[in-house]
């Protein structure tokens, strides 16, 4: 590891000399190219310099023993030594996890996709519950949100809605938040106060850049038609809404909440793009085979993933075993502990597959 540690500290300061060339400043898709590079080895650059001097520091810190000392320069020796050993295990343990295979995706936009399922207006009732919990949490973490298609029920609840979450590294934080959530409590409808189950499927796509999936105007066709709202009612007597079919895949996508037929025909290659994106993504996996797939799930939309229990204010992750007694600062969009306990769980599978292989 240490080799590969050394070649990659190298790369980082090439990297360095290249970012001052003339050359390269001169040279937009370059310089925008090594900056990434570079900002992507960063933080295992920096855990590495630390690293090494740690290891110095120790080295120093050992060969002082062996020095005549007084009672009390030994005891403060030993502690040094202590203090370093243990920041130096912190340190390798760290930089393990930077070591990892990168997901390609971390650091993409993302398209979530929330569907009321189970329950009828209850679980489109849920769906909004679950996109106010996602658009308070990129919020908070300086993301921008933007509605790319919503259906709506009576009620004001959600039947579907597509919305776009703009940010480095949305993928990474929200990429394990694909599959079923369930929701247990009264309904507001319900007279006899009795608790209902009601369940919603959410879907988190990578953006996908046409380079990455490139779509043929002979391989699509365009439907428009009239925007519709709530209960079907027009919105407008235009056909500004569009419905895009990728005709060799079967897969559809449509926009109606842009301002014109361009707009809504823009927003919905971009989800059809990130659909088929998905659709290779999936058949990949698939190849590799099951285990290579994470224990914290394998994305598929109707695993049930998580519960959120009203009465006991409870939220359960079924897939590390975590429960959170907070389901009002959940469902506000704290949503930290969770996706961090994902993460560091779905690291450890990694760690113990390569130890293991």
């Amino acid at each position: 590891m240490l080799d590969k540690l050394q070649a990659l500290a190298d790369r980082y300061d090439k990297l360095s000399e290249l970012l001052c060339d003339p050359d390269v400043a001169a040279d937009p898709k370059r310089l925008r190219e090594y900056s990434k590079e570079q900002s992507d080895l960063q933080e295992t650059y920096e855990a590495f310099n630390e690293y090494k001097a740690v290891c110095a520091q120790l080295d120093d810190a050992k060969a002082l023993q062996n020095e005549k000392l007084d009672d009390e320069m030994k005891e403060m020796v030993k502690l040094e030594i202590d203090e370093l050993a243990g920041r130096k295990e912190e340190l390798e343990e760290r930089i393990k996890v930077l070591m990892l295979p990168k997901d390609p995706n971390d650091d993409k936009n993302v398209i979530v996709e929330i569907r009321g399922a189970a329950g009828g207006d209850e679980a489109a009732l849920f769906a909004a519950d679950l996109y106010r919990m996602y658009t308070k949490f990129a919020d908070a973490q300086g993301w921008k949100t933007n509605i790319l298609e919503a259906s709506l029920n009576d009620l004001g609840g959600f039947k579907e809605v597509i919305f776009m979450i703009s940010g480095k590294g949305a993928y990474s934080k929200l990429k394990f938040e694909s599959g079923a959530h369930r929701v247990q409590r009264i309904p507001a409808t319900e007279s006899g106060g009795r608790i209902h189950t009601s369940t919603s499927t959410v879907a988190v796509l990578p953006e996908a850049e046409e380079i990455e999936v490139e779509i043929k105007e002979s391989d699509i066709r365009v439907d428009t038609f009239c925007s519709s709202g709530a209960g079907g009612q027009s919105v407008n007597t235009t056909k500004s809404a569009v419905r895009v079919t990728h005709v060799p895949t079967g897969i559809v996508a449509t926009c109606q909440d842009g301002k014109s037929q361009n707009s809504n025909k823009e927003m919905a290659l971009q989800v059809l793009r990130a659909r088929i994106y998905d659709k290779f993504m999936q058949e990949e996996m698939e190849k590799m085979g099951a285990e290579r797939k994470s224990k914290v799930g394998t994305g598929d939309r109707s695993e049930r993933i998580r519960t959120y229990n009203y009465p006991q204010s409870r939220v359960t992750d079924h897939r590390i075993g975590l429960t959170l007694h907070r389901l009002d600062s959940v469902l506000n969009g704290d949503m930290e502990e969770i996706i961090s306990a994902l993460t560091i769980a779905s690291q450890t599978d990694q760690l113990d597959k390569g130890e293991s292989a």
